[in-house]
């Protein structure tokens, strides 16, 4: 048995459809081989709460073994896990195909679907993550919906907290009316004479684009027209990563179904897929094959996903961007997103924007500590702070007119982590993107 592998980390199918799956001896007895060699490693104490959580909970046993800890107390490190893979994808020596076989991230997966098959998930949690539903709805009134959910409104906020559990201080996203659907109809002109011009993409306009941020879904869309490619907008419904989070798994296989058989057809026709966001690239690229992996048409999705970031530096790579990009007063920092890390894609977010001329980027590739819907959480989002307080030093220190990350949820719990500091934010663009930036320094 070798000590740690120096081999690429390999992912093993999920066993969601069999009864074993769920069953709580087999689940305990994993926890405890998993956590007995995270115990003895602990080179992830410096990610997610997991890990000095579980700890903790053995250093303060008597006598300081995991043997004495009751399987009891294992539910508040399954719950801090956020399911961001970097303990899989950075850390761990011990990942397949060593021999010890460690998952955390999906084995914590595990447990909580488990927990979900017993209790069902919270009602709280169980709205927020309904986005297509909550996001039309906010559509319909985007005023009256961002005035209840704005930070500082003493009369909505507290009843969130308490009906739903999200915390009162914790910044929310915007709705649209002009959603990225809406706008999608009006497709921009296409560059004949582009270096890239020939390619096809779909952009899979992710819950997210679609109605809290459809600017990103126009940035990348006119960037693409401007350098020759052709596309069309599809949104058949949420990728499922919210559901993911709650251990739903055969929610999210039917979401991954639904949304394969909207864009296969695409494929088929040449097109390439492209998504918005990198948990939603991630769910296409890595989570659906392996909830689904006898599906061919899961796979056949996977291998023609790309992240935004990831194809437009393909184009700068292999044909060559075309030209009129203008320098960005103020300079950049750009957070590299776990989610996009876990794509094992490289940092495309700071690649593409180092395309920009005569800008002074600044990287920080570390844990943001929002961790999707976990980080608004009124029971995590103190946490949230303390986990990505680095980040947000190292953002108020590099004081750059543009903070951007790959996640825009990620990027604006960064600026809040600021403002906890005790810096000023105002002087920071509103762009959340590094697609925004691209789109602006292309004078679009």
């Amino acid at each position: 048995m070798s000590e740690g592998s120096l081999e690429a980390p390999e992912r093993h199918p999920l066993a969601w459809t069999e009864a074993s799956f769920y069953d709580d001896a087999e689940i305990d007895s994993e926890l405890r081989r998993q956590f007995d060699v995270c115990h003895g490693c602990r080179r992830c104490f410096n990610l997610c709460d997991s890990f000095p959580k579980l700890f903790d909970l053995i250093d303060e046993s008597d006598p300081g073994e995991l043997d004495t800890v009751s399987s009891t107390d294992f539910k508040p490190v399954i719950d801090a896990c956020t399911l961001c893979d970097m303990c899989f994808m950075t850390k761990c020596p011990y990942v397949p195909p060593h021999e010890f076989a460690i998952d955390f991230p999906h084995l914590m997966l595990r447990a909580r679907a488990a927990e979900m098959k017993k209790t069902g998930v919270p009602f709280g949690e169980k709205q927020l993550t309904k986005t297509d539903r909550n996001g039309r709805l906010a559509a319909m009134t985007p005023g009256l919906a961002n005035w209840a959910s704005k930070c500082g409104n003493h009369l909505t906020r507290p009843v969130m907290e308490s009906a739903l559990g999200v915390h009162r201080d914790a910044a929310l996203p915007k709705f649209h009316s002009d959603t990225f659907e809406k706008r999608a109809k009006k497709a921009p002109e296409v560059a004949t004479d582009a270096p890239a011009h020939g390619r096809k993409a779909v952009l899979y306009a992710t819950c997210f684009a679609n109605f809290n941020n459809p600017d990103i879904g126009s940035a990348a869309r006119h960037i693409l027209a401007l350098n020759g490619v052709e596309t069309e907008v599809v949104y058949p419904r949420c990728c499922g990563m919210p559901q993911l989070e709650q251990g739903d798994i055969a929610a999210v296989a039917d979401a991954a179904k639904e949304t394969a058989a909207a864009l296969l057809p695409w494929v088929e026709k040449g097109y390439d897929i492209i998504a918005l966001v990198p948990s939603c690239a991630l769910m296409l690229k890595f989570e659906w094959p392996l909830i689904l992996p006898d599906d061919e048409n899961i796979k056949r999705l996977s291998t023609a996903t790309s992240d935004i970031t990831e194809y437009v530096a393909g184009i700068a790579k292999n044909e060559g961007m075309a030209g009129g990009l203008k320098p960005l007063d103020g300079g950049v920092t750009v957070h590299i997103a776990c989610h996009a890390r876990a794509q094992n894609m490289g940092q495309k977010g700071a690649e593409i924007l180092r395309l920009i001329p005569e800008t002074e980027i600044k990287v920080i590739e570390r844990c943001s500590g929002h961790g999707g819907s976990w980080g608004i959480m009124k029971d995590n989002f103190e946490t949230g702070l303390k986990v990505g307080k680095p980040v947000a030093r190292q953002a108020a220190k590099a004081a750059s007119g543009h903070v951007v990350s790959e996640c825009p949820l990620a990027r604006d719990h960064i600026l809040q982590g600021i403002e906890k500091l005790g810096e000023k934010t105002d002087q920071i663009s509103t762009a959340q993107h590094p697609i925004e930036l691209l789109a602006k320094a292309y004078g679009i």
